[in-house]
């Protein structure tokens, strides 16, 4: 006979086992009704559920610093790490807009912005993240001129959006090789959009 400790064990993992895929088949639900609740949904639920924004008086600054919109800012860091300032990617990647340490010092060794007030060292600060984020999404949005290249370039480098910018397709978007970069502009466009309907007034108007 199995011992009570045993038995806690087995309800246990029988609760796991039905709770998981419970939880997986929400959330895929979640992805595929969205859009499609989404007229129903009243925007400040939108605001508070969906699209958050925090931070939003460094994102202003910085974006008005750097020359970049600020719903794209807001897209860049939903997209990259959900708003969490510590995620870290397996890559090394940091913070909100998930900035390479590497990317940082290149965009303090142009000058594009001051290492005194913000120390790459800190890139899991929120303030000094947004700046570097900020600064290298001008950087592109300069280099490319094109929303769509600028932010496949975010996920994917410079050289292969460079790349496929030259190859003979019908549109950027067909050419894009990887699947994580098509599937990354689409949710950074997606975002865009609904941070530009959800916050018509400014993301600061409705902290």
């Amino acid at each position: 006979m199995q011992t009570s400790r045993e038995a806690r064990k087995a309800t246990r993992f029988w609760r796991a086992s039905r709770t998981i895929p419970m939880l997986m088949l929400i959330a895929a639900l979640v992805v595929v009704l969205l859009p499609l609740a989404r007229p129903y949904v009243s925007p400040s639920l939108m605001r508070q559920f969906f699209y958050p924004v925090k931070h939003a008086e460094y994102i202003e600054e910085s974006a008005e610093r750097h020359g970049v919109d600020p719903y794209l800012v807001c897209a860049v860091i939903r997209s990259e790490s959900s708003w969490d300032e510590y995620a870290l990617s397996s890559a090394g990647a940091v913070g909100l807009m998930q900035i390479l340490p590497s990317t940082a010092q290149e965009m303090a060794d142009m000058g594009l912005v001051d290492p005194w007030t913000n120390n790459s060292a800190e890139l899991n600060a929120a303030h000094v993240n947004i700046e570097y984020g900020s600064a290298y999404l001008a950087y592109l949005q300069r280099h490319f001129g094109s929303l769509e290249k600028t932010i496949a370039a975010y996920n994917a480098g410079m050289g292969v959006v460079s790349r496929w910018s030259t190859q003979n397709s019908s549109s950027f978007e067909d050419a894009i090789e990887y699947s994580e970069t098509r599937n990354y502009l689409e949710r950074v466009k997606e975002s865009y959009g609904e941070y530009q309907r959800l916050y018509p007034d400014g993301i600061g108007a409705y902290e």
